[in-house]
């Protein structure tokens, strides 16, 4: 990277996360006082509550009453779901189109992810198949709507990609905010949409993986064409 392009990432960004990402806090150490950087960063301390309150809107911070400001593990899944829950506001059909690049981000990164999976993550998948189908098939059906989450964030969790993940964590915050976690089309779909899930799995565990990308791709194209929840 130029220095140039350092120095215009830099200046694009307000005093307090600049300061964020050039000071490594030490063991979970808490951030100075608000006079303290006040002082360091020489902005006022109203100007220094407006950069706080961004970075904890983006998840970059917590604060807590008598424990101060202390600096969070970066994730890009804050970002994206406080502008994602504003596109929802405006329209519920921006749901769609973010599904369709959810299913588009899952496709291009199938092989990556089924190939970093351990042993553990595939009994893993395997477990939540098992819960799912307890929840199909018992006397009161219930809808295992964590199940399908934990499922396809299983798939792609070893994937060293913070954005991915973010937009993939999102995705689901966005399902649960428009009703889907609790519509469930009729039983005959999740019987197929989870018929789809043990494909995929199987074919993981076997390291099928072409197997597995074309039931995914069933899959997506199944909940893309699903019954309208209206």
């Amino acid at each position: 990277m130029s220095m140039l392009h350092e120095r215009n990432t830099s200046d694009s960004l307000s005093e307090f996360l600049r300061y964020l990402a050039q000071h490594e806090p030490i063991n979970g150490q808490q951030l100075p006082t608000l006079s303290e950087l006040s002082r360091e960063l020489d902005i006022s301390i109203a100007s220094l509550r407006e950069q706080l309150e961004v970075a904890r809107a983006l998840g970059l911070v917590e604060v807590r009453p008598r424990t101060g400001t202390k600096r969070l593990p970066y994730s890009f899944t804050p970002a994206v779901r406080q502008s994602l829950r504003y596109a929802l506001a405006l329209d519920n059909e921006h749901f769609q189109k973010f599904s369709e690049l959810r299913n588009h981000i899952e496709g291009a990164y199938w092989y990556e992810a089924v190939k970093l999976l351990t042993e553990d993550d595939k009994q893993e998948l395997q477990n939540l198949l098992e819960r799912a189908k307890k929840k199909l098939n018992g006397n009161s059906i219930q809808i295992p709507h964590e199940e399908h989450r934990q499922l396809h964030m299983v798939i792609y969790q070893r994937l060293e990609n913070p954005f991915v993940i973010g937009l993939l964590e999102a995705y689901w915050d966005a399902y649960e905010a428009v009703g889907l976690n609790v519509f469930t089309g009729g039983l005959s779909y999740l019987e197929q949409v989870w018929e789809y899930h043990t494909q995929m799995v199987e074919a993981i565990c076997s390291e099928d993986y072409e197997a597995g990308f074309e039931a995914f791709i069933q899959h997506a194209d199944l909940l893309y064409h699903r019954p309208d929840s209206k």
